[in-house]
Parts: structure tokens; C-alpha cells; sequence
């Protein structure tokens, strides 16, 4: 490795836990989106017409200081950067589109990062390795219609080569963040991808080649259940676990605990209310589980969940979130991951950027840097 990257590498095990935000690019235009939304859709499209659903429901959630930003401004990035170092996060996850032979989407940002030395921060790439699909509620059908938009393909091992090749820039740069000394490569869909085992076999054979000191390939999971019988996930160096959507289940870690989730919002979306509202405060109670104990089992930090913008009346809502809440929650995740190895505390936030989804730390006109603040003084209260 590049003296640079040792250094980067350095700060990382510094720190006794490292938070690594997700980090959503769907803040400029696209033709595709274009086509299926309308001329200058982007996430902010949904986030400004956002409107209250119930009395205290939080919307529209407007953005303080950085506005409603295009990701092509280089100092957009430059910005944010500033801010996740006021929060004490380590790195940036950013979400990755490739769905075969070439084609990606929401690539600029990634490619502004890396032209832009300015941006002293680690960074990794998750794969969001799933179909776009328009999805359209139908009130008098009572159906959610899916027009496809892109198709997710894999078409062996060509196109394996081809991804890493053009990933090979990101892979090189000195801020590519690292665990155990190896790149953080994130997969999103573990169990829709139908060859791992090859895809890793071919990626170490060509980081080998390249100089690279491998990788450190990271699956997804929000079912505890799914989690512990599906094997497909042994065959990641590690798992993220979301707990975001088990306040629905009530502890149902199975197909059942699914159903009644997608039968709520279809009944929601019928009756023209939201009913899958739960508070904030009790929801973070169920966002801890033993397994987060487990070396190569990470945590997933939820500042708040609020998918109205997106979903309408069948959102899944988080009511009631504050900074001091939230501080809790970050607090308890710490309390579990301070007792592994200084290589294995890691947290990931979901997320740094998501305003459709309500699921953002950017500073807003009701909480200025609150959530900004809240991680900092969680990490730095680290007994």
C-alpha cells in the first residue's frame, strides 16, 4: 500500500468505534429519471412537495445549511465532508450502481470525489445491486404498479472483470477506507446475487494482479431470521444488520413478520392514513440485538425513518425523533461494539443523505447540526 494509504489507514484504527454513513448520490438529474418522473427529477422532486399526514407529523423537512444542492457542484461534497468530520464519522459508503455491461447510473458524484483532492476523507462503495422499477400506487386497482426502469443483470464472469476494472480508480485512491487492511466492498442484495463465491475468486485474482491488498467483502441483512438460516451469508467477511423495520415484526424474524409489513402499507394506501406510525423512542429499543456482539456482525445507526415523501399513506413513519433520542440510540449500539476487537468496532448510519426517506444527519431548519452534535458527543463519551 501507498504510504498515503497507510496513513489513511492509521487514523481509521485510531478511533475506538468508526461510524461509516451510507451515502445516497440521487441529487442531480438523470435521463432515465427524467423519463419515468418528469425533466429535473431528483430525490429533493418528492422531499419538497412532502406534506403533514397526521397532526405532528414532521413535513415537509426542509435542509439548513447546504440547501436543496446538486451533487455536480464539487463544493456540495467539500461541504459535506466538513460536517461528517464534525460528527466524528470515518467514512463515506457511497451507493453504486452497475447493472451490467457498462451501465451505471448516478456515477458523477464518485467521479467528483475522486478527481477532487480537497476531499481528505476515506470512502467505500456499496453495490445497490437491485432493479429500478417505477413504482406507482393504483388507489382505484389497489394495486402498486411496477413499470421497470433498469434491470439488474449479471452476466458472468466478463462482466465481473469489467465491474472491477471500472472500479479500479476508486480501489487505488489512498482514501479507500479499509477493515483488516483490506478494501470494504459492500453488497447490498446477498441473496438475489447468484455467484458470489466466483465474483470474490475473480476480484482477488485481479487486486492480486493490481497491487491491492484484497478485499473485505460485506453483505446486507434486516431479518435476524434470514440472517441465521440463510447460507449465503457465510460467505461474506461480514454482515450489516438493519433492525430499521422491526418495530413492525414485534420480534417476528420471518416471512409472517414480511407479510404484515406489506399488508400495511397496501391497507394504508386504501384507507388514505398512514398506519404503520410508531414512536421513535420505542422503536430504538428494538434496534439493539445480542448478535451485534459478534465480531463480523455490524450495527445499523437510525437517526429517524419517515418515507411519506416517497410512499405516501403507506409509509413506514418513525414519529418523534430528536438529537437527544437519537444520542440514546447511538449510545446503546457503542455499548455492545466496544467490547470487540478495535478492528471490528464498526457501526454503519443509515444514512447520511436520505431526505425522502426522512433518514438524514445533513442539518435541517427544526434541528440545525442536532444529529451532527448527538454522534460526536456519543463517540467522544466513549468511557
Amino acid at each position: 500500500a501507498s504510504s498515503a494509504a497507510s496513513d489513511v489507514y492509521k487514523r481509521q484504527i485510531m478511533s475506538s468505534v468508526n461510524v461509516i454513513a451510507f451515502y445516497l448520490p440521487q441529487y442531480y438529474p438523470i435521463s432515465e429519471n427524467d423519463k419515468y418522473y418528469g425533466k429535473g427529477f431528483t430525490e429533493w422532486t418528492n422531499v419538497g412537495k412532502s406534506t403533514p399526514l397526521y397532526r405532528g407529523h414532521y413535513q415537509p423537512r426542509i435542509p439548513a445549511d447546504l440547501g436543496y444542492y446538486d451533487l455536480r457542484i464539487p463544493e456540495v461534497m467539500e461541504q459535506q465532508v466538513l460536517l461528517a468530520k464534525e460528527a466524528n464519522i470515518a467514512a463515506f459508503c457511497y451507493y453504486h450502481y452497475w447493472f451490467g455491461n457498462g451501465k451505471v447510473l448516478l456515477e458523477k458524484p464518485l467521479q467528483l470525489m475522486l478527481n477532487n483532492r480537497n476531499i481528505d476523507f476515506p470512502f467505500c462503495l456499496a453495490w445497490a445491486n437491485h432493479t429500478w422499477y417505477k413504482k406507482t400506487w393504483e388507489a382505484d386497482a389497489g394495486i402498486l404498479k411496477n413499470e421497470l426502469i433498469v434491470e439488474q443483470a449479471y452476466l458472468g464472469e466478463d462482466d465481473i472483470i469489467k465491474h472491477f476494472y471500472y472500479l479500479l480508480s476508486s480501489f487505488k485512491d489512498p482514501r479507500y477506507y479499509r477493515i483488516h487492511n483490506k478494501l470494504v466492498f459492500v453488497i447490498y442484495d446477498c441473496i438475489s446475487f447468484p455467484y458470489i463465491d466466483k465474483f470474490k475468486n475473480i476480484w482477488e485474482e485481479l487486486a492480486a494482479k493490481e497491487g491491492l491488498p484484497g478485499f473485505y467483502f460485506v453483505g446486507c441483512a434486516n431479518d435476524i431470521g434470514t440472517l441465521k438460516n440463510e447460507i449465503k451469508y457465510s460467505e461474506y467477511d461480514a454482515v450489516i444488520l438493519s433492525l430499521l423495520t422491526h418495530p413492525i415484526r414485534g420480534g417476528i424474524y420471518n416471512f409472517w413478520g414480511r407479510v404484515k409489513y406489506k399488508l400495511l402499507m397496501k391497507v394504508s394506501s386504501i384507507l388514505g392514513r398512514p398506519l404503520q406510525v410508531y414512536q421513535y423512542s420505542d422503536a430504538i429499543k428494538k434496534f439493539v440485538d445480542k448478535l451485534y456482539s459478534e465480531n463480523n456482525i455490524y450495527p445499523v445507526l437510525i437517526p429517524n425513518w419517515d418515507a411519506s415523501p416517497r410512499r405516501g399513506k403507506g409509509a413506514y413513519i418513525l414519529h418523534g425523533s430528536t438529537p437527544e433520542l437519537f444520542k440514546q440510540h447511538v449510545k446503546s449500539i457503542i455499548n455492545i461494539v466496544r467490547n470487540k476487537p478495535s478492528e471490528d468496532q464498526i457501526v454503519f448510519l443509515k444514512s447520511w443523505n436520505e431526505w425522502g426517506e426522512g433518514n438524514y444527519m445533513e442539518p435541517d431548519l427544526k434541528y440545525g447540526k442536532g444529529y451532527i452534535n448527538a454522534l460526536r458527543e456519543a463517540l467522544e463519551e466513549i468511557e
